[in-house]
């Protein structure tokens, strides 16, 4: 009578076991989605690192009088790396008849950089209109 009542009364080894290993796999689980999670923060800032880079260079030849480069190359230190910056400008070939417009524009950029030993870029175009003086 009391071996009956003695094997109902507690878990068994392997129950304990099979828990313990359910709980360790839920653990590593979760550790894996918190890295997932950090490392996608961290190319979301980078990538808005980038744009705000490329913006600001869109601002600065938007308002600067003259004409912008035809061609510029610089490098910006981003915090995560550095960052080549490319400007390309040219007349944007736009016609209004038989009329070539000639005060606008067509510029590039190009932000080019590399994350984790892959090149990454992105490009941004816009036109620029200068009247000509006369």
């Amino acid at each position: 009578m009391w071996r009956g009542k003695r094997s109902t009364i507690g878990f068994a080894l392997y129950e304990v076991l099979i828990g313990l290993a359910i709980f360790v796999l839920g653990v590593l689980a979760l550790g894996r989605a918190v890295e997932n999670c950090l490392n996608a923060s961290t190319l979301n800032a980078e990538e808005e690192r980038v744009r705000q880079i490329l913006s600001n260079r869109m601002a600065e030849i938007q308002t600067s009088p003259g004409l912008p480069d035809a061609a510029e190359e610089s490098k910006v230190d981003t915090g995560y790396g550095m960052v080549t910056l490319l400007q390309k400008s040219a007349p944007a070939g736009m016609k209004e008849g038989n009329i070539e417009l000639a005060e606008i524009n067509l510029v590039t950029l190009t932000a080019q950089w590399t994350r984790s030993g892959v090149k990454q870029s992105r490009q941004l175009q816009f036109y620029v209109y200068r009247a000509s003086a006369g």
